[in-house]
């Protein structure tokens, strides 16, 4: 099954974040399938952008999105 998560990047303590399709069992910060975005929760407001149409296609082939990633979708306006 298919997941839509966040990725981890950036140093310690300064956290940057992917948002990447990837096997529901794959490790956090392993193997991907797709690429579709980030993250940066550390700017105020915090950076946001999302491939709005590779986004959606994931999600009408069953893709599932994390729960930080449902809100960071309804955010950018995907849903």
């Amino acid at each position: 099954m298919l997941r839509i998560r966040l990725r981890r990047t950036g140093a310690k303590k300064r956290p940057n974040y992917r948002v990447v399709v990837a096997e529901a069992l794959a490790p956090r910060d392993g193997r991907f399938v797709d690429l579709i975005g980030f993250y940066d929760p550390l700017t105020d407001p915090a950076t946001v952008r999302i491939d709005q149409d590779k986004a959606r296609e994931w999600l009408q082939k069953g893709a599932r999105p994390s729960d930080r990633v449902a809100k960071l979708l309804a955010q950018a306006g995907v849903t």
